[in-house]
Parts: C-alpha cells; sequence; structure tokens
C-alpha cells in the first residue's frame, strides 16, 4: 500500500473529520488522479452527523472515505470551543473550492462525471462549465434512477461512468442517498475519485441560488438557504441540531477530561477488494 500523507482526524459530535485544507484536498485528489487511482473523499457537517443516528448505513462511507472534509462552519467552531485544533481554513465545501478545482481540471484535462440533479440540469451546468474551463471533459447523469444494488438502472449508471473513464466522480443525490450510493458502488468502480456534492451542479446551471461567499466564511449560509426555503429547511436547521445534544456532551466530558480527540492516520490506497470487504453489505434502497 502506497502511503500519501498522514492528516489529523478529529473525533466531532459522533463523527469524525479530517484537518485538511481545500488546497490539501485537491492536492490529494490530483495525486489519485495521477496514480489512476481511486478514493473517496467524503465531508461532514451538522445534518450529516444528525442523518448518522437516523440511517446508520451512512456510516459505511465514512468508514471506507480517504479523506472526511468539515463542510461546516458551526463545525469549526464547536471544535475550537473544545479546544481541538481546528482553523476557518480547514472548512472545505464545493462552493468554496470549485474555481481551484475547475483550474486543475482545465489545465489537466481531467474527466469530471456528474451523477445527480434533475434531468437536463447537469446538461445545462456541463456546458456552462465547459465554456468556462475549457480542456475540462464532462459526463453527466440525472439522479433519477433505481440505486438497488443489481437493478437495471443502478448497473446502467455504473457501465456509463466506466465506460467514460472519469478522473473525479461528483455524486450530488442529496444526503443521505448520495452516501449510500457511493458506499455500495465505490468496488464496482476501478478508477476515480469521488466526492458527495449534493447541488453543486443546481447552484452551477443557475436553477439554485448560491449564498455570497462572505457568508459562508460569516458561518451564515446556512441562513441564507433557509431564508430562501423555510418549510423545507425548518426542521433542518432549528430542530435537528438538538438529536446532536448527548454527543455534544460526550465531547464535552472527553474534553474536560483530557481524552485524546486526534490522531493522525495514514492514507493509504486501498484496492477496491478491500473497499467493499470494509464497507460491508448495503442494503437495498432505491429512494430516500
Amino acid at each position: 500500500m502506497k502511503r500519501l500523507s498522514a492528516p489529523t482526524r478529529v473525533a466531532l459530535l459522533g463523527g469524525a473529520v479530517d484537518l485538511v485544507t481545500p488546497d490539501e484536498v485537491l492536492d490529494f485528489a490530483a495525486a489519485r488522479i495521477a496514480a489512476a487511482e481511486p478514493a473517496v473523499i467524503a465531508n461532514h457537517n451538522l445534518h450529516s452527523l444528525a442523518l448518522l443516528k437516523r440511517e446508520p448505513r451512512m456510516r459505511a462511507l465514512y468508514d471506507v472515505a480517504d479523506l472526511i472534509e468539515i463542510d461546516s462552519v458551526p463545525l469549526v467552531w464547536w471544535g475550537q470551543l473544545l479546544g481541538r485544533p481546528l482553523s476557518r481554513a480547514h472548512r472545505c465545501t464545493y462552493l468554496d473550492w470549485k474555481d481551484a478545482f475547475w483550474a486543475r481540471a482545465s489545465a489537466g484535462g481531467w474527466r469530471v462525471f456528474y451523477l445527480g440533479a434533475a434531468p437536463g440540469v447537469a446538461e445545462l451546468a456541463a456546458e456552462k462549465l465547459r465554456a468556462a474551463w475549457p480542456g475540462v471533459v464532462i459526463g453527466t447523469r440525472d439522479g433519477y434512477f433505481d440505486m438497488t444494488p443489481g437493478s437495471a438502472g443502478n448497473e446502467a449508471v455504473l457501465a456509463q461512468i466506466e465506460a467514460f473513464g472519469a478522473d473525479v466522480v461528483f455524486v450530488g443525490m442529496g444526503m443521505p442517498r448520495q452516501e449510500l450510493w457511493i458506499a455500495q458502488n465505490r468496488a464496482r468502480l476501478t478508477r476515480g475519485v469521488l466526492f458527495p456534492v449534493g447541488g453543486a451542479f443546481d447552484y452551477e446551471a443557475g436553477v439554485q441560488a448560491a449564498a455570497p461567499r462572505w457568508l459562508g466564511r460569516l458561518g451564515l449560509e446556512w441562513l441564507y438557504r433557509f431564508a430562501r426555503d423555510p418549510g423545507r429547511l425548518f426542521e433542518r436547521y432549528f430542530v435537528e441540531p438538538w438529536t446532536l445534544a448527548g454527543a455534544a456532551a460526550e465531547d464535552v466530558a472527553a474534553a474536560v477530561l483530557g481524552v485524546p480527540a486526534t490522531r493522525r492516520r495514514p492514507v493509504v490506497v486501498r484496492p477496491a477488494a478491500a473497499v467493499a470487504e470494509r464497507a460491508g453489505p448495503v442494503g437495498p434502497r432505491a429512494a430516500l
């Protein structure tokens, strides 16, 4: 196995995140692409941590992820409050690193496949991205298919990605569907760095408005999103975080008792078979 880096992994709110910056994430992805080696780069925010309690099968993704980004300024704040070695530089989210990503993809001629969004949306986003970043090769498939393992729809998606020869696979089907799909299918793909990216191409296509990045830096992106869609997001932002109270209490107790919450962890290249063994079986569920 090839040792690539050794990020610090921090336990927070019942999950774990790696202390990596956006540039370090992209450096890692570029190294895997150059070596034609597969990888999974997951992310955590308060929503994903709460979902782990309701959908424990999501944990299969985090168990095999090579890197786990922090996609949440409030999560950074919480770690800092506990005295963990976090900073704003460790916040990684698609909207913050997308320009740096597409610049690298354009220069390197990366083949990027986007799986997700409604029919037509990803194609529109791809057209705009190709115009902005010449040299990028983009393939797309909407997220409306039966993701049950072994189904005709899922097999067709896997065949399309493999035939495309993706260097990067963005999976944007919302939590927890995208995490379950990656956990179920990662071992079926022989190459490509996989990222769960939610509505990334909705933003690129212009069908969903992105918060100004200064709001993201202030940790107020959630407020912008809530103001635009209060009916759908009220529970996520005002009810769901309370389900993490028990995990928060455990974090505080660990900090008071001086229990180590960080560890250096080598990132290694694992054969696809090893990834499948670690992920274990993930039961069929076509839609969530």
